[in-house]
């Protein structure tokens, strides 16, 4: 029997549906909210870090409004979304609070991470709010969300929010226990799938079939976004949101619903992923020093060990580090532009601030974004 991967994760993106949110339609079912929230609690004690993906907004205001059936017209899911989102977000704030947990609400649309500087910036506000033991929940946009800037489901947005922060497991809590080889409704000798490797083309083929009447994302949705995260390096579990205690469980090695493994660790993913980008947007030229610290200690590269600057690049472009004489020692997604850099070369990381007016990152280059050749 596998040993659940969520037990050596430390940072964890954990997706909710629709029908475990809103009690298969009937309104939010505080009592499930309040056991996420305790078991999420449970996570954090162990040291985990966790962002909440919820679905449930839409499903919500339609409760509220009194709509028997989901709307197809944009304008009335935006409202449904809009009335809904008020009620998700104090339920999911009061039942955190039971645990002195603070919470954060994130709306994102395929936009925000698909523009360089709004992924950044999205990246950068749940990486500090996580480092500050708050707890963000995330669901798409849906009050403003167009058909050109809709993400489409939340699978695909746990998906997309486990590669944004680099997060080492998806956890999509559903309605059904996992993943088996065929429909077990139609097909009464379908077995059920234990583990498997994410991406592979058969998995696809076992998980045909559309979504429940109040969600939109079936289990093939489920399959692409673990797809999705093993890019990543992300290993993802699909499991029932109604097993008791089904996270903590997890967390301590239990093998509950689906696994779907990454083929690569996540920060071997990335540093591959750098090491195979073949559009560098500059160079940054570094100091003896420097040079030690990052092929040697393996270290970040701090302004100070910088000397000079070559060429013209954003905030989160790949740009190659050199030495002295030129030759490159390794490349990375640099943290500042290149108007930024050449104002705070050679400079410690206390003075950045008071030369830019504010500080986005310590280092020029974290060691996870710089790849050695």
């Amino acid at each position: 029997m596998p040993v659940s991967v969520v037990q050596s994760s430390q940072r964890i993106v954990v997706k909710v549906g629709s029908s475990l949110v809103t009690n298969n339609g009937k309104g939010l079912d505080h009592a499930a909210l309040n056991r996420w929230a305790s078991e999420i609690a449970e996570l954090i004690k162990l040291g985990k870090q966790v962002i909440l993906v919820s679905s449930g907004a839409i499903a919500e205001g339609l409760q509220r409004m009194g709509w028997a059936k989901r709307p197809t017209a944009v304008h009335e899911l935006q409202a449904a979304a809009a009335v809904g989102q008020m009620g998700l977000v104090q339920a999911y704030e009061t039942c955190f609070r039971k645990f002195n947990l603070k919470t954060a609400q994130i709306l994102l649309t395929h936009e925000d991470l698909a523009d360089r500087t709004r992924y950044l910036n999205a990246r950068s506000t749940l990486l500090t709010l996580l480092s500050l033991g708050v707890i963000p929940i995330i669901n798409e946009n849906d009050t403003v969300v167009t058909a050109e800037i809709k993400v489409g489901d939340n699978d695909t947005l746990g998906a997309l929010v486990t590669n944004l922060v680099d997060a080492d497991a998806l956890i999509i809590l559903t309605d059904q226990r996992g993943l088996y080889t065929a429909d077990p409704r139609k097909q009464p000798d379908a077995r059920f799938v234990d583990e498997a490797r994410a991406g592979e083309p058969e998995l696809e083929a076992m998980a045909g079939g559309a979504g429940s009447a109040v969600g939109t994302g079936g289990m093939y949705t489920k399959i692409i976004a673990a797809k999705r995260a093993a890019r990543s390096g992300a290993h993802t579990v699909i499991a029932c949101g109604r097993e008791e205690h089904v996270l903590q469980r997890l967390a301590q090695g239990e093998a509950i619903g689906t696994q779907l493994l990454a083929g690569t660790s996540r920060i071997a993913a990335r540093k591959q992923w750098l090491a195979d980008h073949l559009q560098l947007r500059g160079k940054v030229v570094l100091d003896a020093g420097a040079v030690r610290a990052i092929t040697q200690s393996g270290t970040s590269l701090l302004p100070i060990g910088v000397t000079a600057v070559e060429g013209d690049f954003l905030r989160g472009e790949v740009v190659a580090c050199v030495d002295a004489a030129g030759q490159e020692i390794g490349r990375g997604l640099v943290n500042y532009s290149s108007d930024e850099a050449r104002k705070i070369l050679r400079l410690a990381t206390g003075q950045i601030e008071a030369v830019l007016g504010y500080i986005d990152e310590p280092e020029l280059i974290h060691r996870d974004n710089l790849v050695l050749p």
